[in-house]
């Protein structure tokens, strides 16, 4: 990666930083925020390391306006795992391999997130069907997870391709003339 590149790439991990710690601090949808695409879109295109700080970055700013709360390893995590299938994406960047990274890391956190719910706190008795309930009461809240999963991503990815596209366009003109 060129110096001009990183530089891009530190700007954009920054704006990303801060639409997300907005989308999670001004009013909205329960769960539908940018912070799965943001990781993602960093597993794929971001440096290794910038890959992981940009969605810690955002948690961590949002959460100490927000205040700290018990879930975060659980959370954390799942953010760090959905950075983990964009940097597995990487290679094999295709629509196909975007959508299904998506809906995989939708549901990983919403099964790591909810499992960390049940375990660890009092709301579901520690057994089988405690699980169940737990995961069954959080359904309406992976709508809200996923759709903005779906959306927040198809933006990302569709407008930073769109826009290599153009400059590769606009860059083939320029030589014509």
């Amino acid at each position: 990666m060129t110096s001009k590149q990183s530089l891009v790439a530190t700007a954009v991990g920054v704006i990303f930083i801060g639409i997300a710690v907005l989308s999670r601090v001004l009013p909205h949808p329960l769960n539908f925020t940018p912070l799965t695409a943001i990781a993602l879109f960093g597993g794929v295109y971001f440096s290794k390391r910038l890959a992981f700080v940009v969605p810690m970055a955002a948690l961590l700013i949002s959460d100490s306006i927000l205040g700290f709360y018990g879930m975060m390893p659980w959370v954390y995590g799942s953010f760090l795992a959905a950075g983990l299938i964009g940097y597995f994406i990487r290679g094999r960047k295709s629509v196909l391999t975007v959508s299904a990274g998506t809906l995989v890391s939708s549901i990983l956190f919403f099964l790591v997130t909810n499992f960390g719910v049940w375990a660890s706190g009092t709301m579901y008795l520690h057994s089988w069907a405690g699980l169940l309930e737990c995961y069954t009461a959080a359904i309406p809240f992976f709508r809200n997870s996923f759709a903005g999963d779906v959306v927040f991503v198809a933006a990302m990815f569709g407008l930073y391709e769109g826009s290599l596209r153009l400059i590769a366009f606009r860059s083939k003109e320029v030589i014509a003339r």
